[in-house]
């Protein structure tokens, strides 16, 4: 008898240490949901401050008048192509519109002498006949950069001292030029280059895409430019002389480099030369025509920052406020603090926006897509910590910590 009533005491001993055990580890579950819940309104917090203040700084960024030239040397304007784009007659055709005195040179570079872009120069050449244009087909290749080895194939060809490299994908106004040329006039720059708006192609996805460029990379920049924490420069538009190509021991040092753009403006700075970029947008082809697509161009782009400014990509985190306050609101179970920061999340978001389109002069339209943006550049941003992988035309590369690409084989 004595027997059963101790093991009925040990059965109801264990009983009820298993249940305080049980209730202590939901307790120490919440505990962590609560912490995870605060830190993620923090990050909110502290993204809705940002977001406030980029807003500011974009307007004041794009108020400032552009310079005017001096003088109007000749200059060669560097195209590296690469097969046919929606827009890509009347991109190249922008550059042809240029309000600049001085004589051009139209140089246009290709891999393969059968490339259908050669097509869209010869409409530009019965567009613009006086244009004097210059065609050069080289297959060579220096290293998996082929943007670069394009590039080194072209130059031999470029006539003038005065060198404006600009992607296939660039649109400009009349006025670029003499803007560009202006600011490399000023005394210590070495290198003029552009920040850029998205022009989505026809369809959702690019449109999309240029939510990326527009309401996260743009504001971005300028308010890393203020704070002077930021060292752009972008294959948007890289103006310099030929002295200062020199100079930084030319371009076949880039050969292997993702991000050539930044390297090139390092170099520049490392010779005591200013890198500026003036007050006004060119505009960039969004052309990303399905989610596959999108995701890994804008995963190409974060991995890349990650890999050469590993601080200022973690810093990128503040640009997500309205993640953060639905984080914060999942993790506290819908607590009374979290659904009003998501809102002030969201519409700080949207007036971003709206201040961006003003200070851009494009129109107030796609506000719904902002949000959809939000929740995917998120999820990206985290993807971009989980492999140093990217897909470049149709290439798998691994990126190391110097920026640099090395092959990679698709399993």
């Amino acid at each position: 008898m004595k027997s059963l009533v101790w093991l009925a005491c040990l059965i109801g001993l264990l009983l009820a240490s298993g249940l305080i055990a049980v209730e202590s580890h939901v307790q120490g579950k919440h505990l962590i949901l609560v912490a995870l819940a605060y830190l993620c309104g923090t990050g909110a917090a502290f993204g809705i401050v940002y977001t406030a203040l980029a807003g500011a700084l974009i307007g004041r960024f794009f108020s400032r008048p552009p310079s005017e030239p001096s003088s109007y040397p000749p200059v060669t304007i560097v195209k590296p192509l690469h097969g046919d784009e929606w827009t890509l007659l009347s991109n190249l055709a922008s550059f042809c519109q240029q309000d600049y005195p001085g004589p051009l040179q139209f140089l246009f570079g290709v891999h393969d002498s059968e490339d259908p872009a050669l097509h869209t120069v010869e409409q530009l050449r019965l567009l613009h006949p006086d244009a004097h244009i210059t065609v050069v087909a080289d297959a060579r290749l220096y290293g998996p950069n082929r943007k670069m080895s394009n590039i080194l194939n072209m130059l031999p060809e470029a006539q003038h001292d005065v060198l404006v490299f600009a992607d296939s994908d660039v649109s400009v106004g009349p006025d670029y030029l003499r803007n560009v040329i202006g600011e490399l006039q000023k005394p210590g720059v070495g290198l003029v280059t552009c920040v850029y708006r998205g022009q989505p192609d026809p369809g959702f996805w690019p449109r999309l895409s240029a939510k990326a460029t527009n309401y996260q990379f743009l504001p971005g920049v300028v308010t890393g430019l203020a704070l002077g924490m930021a060292r752009p420069c972008f294959g948007q538009t890289i103006a310099m002389r030929r002295e200062t190509l020199e100079k930084i021991g030319g371009f076949a040092q880039f050969v292997h480099h993702l991000a050539e753009d930044h390297a090139i403006g390092e170099a520049v700075r490392m010779i005591g030369e200013k890198v500026v970029i003036p007050p006004f947008t060119v505009s960039h082809a969004c052309v990303e025509t399905s989610a596959t697509k999108l995701i890994a161009h804008e995963l190409r782009w974060s991995r890349t920052i990650r890999t050469i400014d590993p601080v200022g990509h973690f810093g990128s985190v503040l640009t997500h406020p309205l993640a953060f306050a639905l984080l914060a609101a999942a993790f506290s179970g819908g607590a009374p603090w979290a659904w009003p920061l998501v809102a002030v999340a969201l519409l700080a978001r949207l007036a971003l926006k709206v201040q961006s389109d003003h200070a851009l002069g494009q129109a107030y339209s796609d506000l719904w897509l902002l949000p959809l943006w939000d929740i995917v550049s998120f999820l990206i941003f985290v993807a971009s910590f989980f492999s140093t992988r990217v897909i470049w035309r149709g290439f798998s590369f691994k990126v190391d910590g110097d920026g640099l690409l090395s092959p990679v084989q698709d399993e």
